[in-house]
């Protein structure tokens, strides 16, 4: 079964207002999936680092993904390293429910909530 991706629409706008590309994303997602991630927050919960354009890791961006090794992925949540330090507990119970409750999610449910763009698929541009 191949990876599926997925934005949710808080972090599709993260993505926009912060001009995060598709190619870092899928380099981070890559990661992810060779098992290098940056926490584990519990459940399919983990917390992953993403570089802002032309910089490093370490002043970017972080994001909070749910995670099922070689099926799924869901970016739920994004934020920048210099206006927030971490996600609050609240936060964190909150985005580990979101994650729940999509990975159970059937094939089928997430095609509609796609197609009614609920959530969107993220999908590897082919090499040209």
């Amino acid at each position: 079964m191949a990876l599926r991706v997925f934005k949710n629409l808080d972090f599709q706008k993260f993505v926009k207002d912060e001009d995060l590309t598709d190619e870092a994303l899928w380099k981070a997602i890559d990661e992810v999936e060779n098992g290098l991630v940056d926490a584990r927050l519990g459940g399919f919960l983990i917390k992953k680092r993403v570089p802002k354009a032309g910089g490093g890791k370490r002043g970017g961006y972080r994001t909070i993904m749910a995670h099922r090794q070689g099926e799924r992925l869901f970016l739920l949540y994004g934020f920048s390293k210099s206006e927030q330090d971490n996600i609050t507990k609240k936060e964190k119970d909150a985005l580990s429910e979101a994650g729940d409750v999509y990975m159970k999610l059937t094939d089928a449910q997430l095609d509609l909530a796609v197609g009614k763009k609920k959530l969107l698929e993220l999908k590897r541009k082919k090499a040209k």
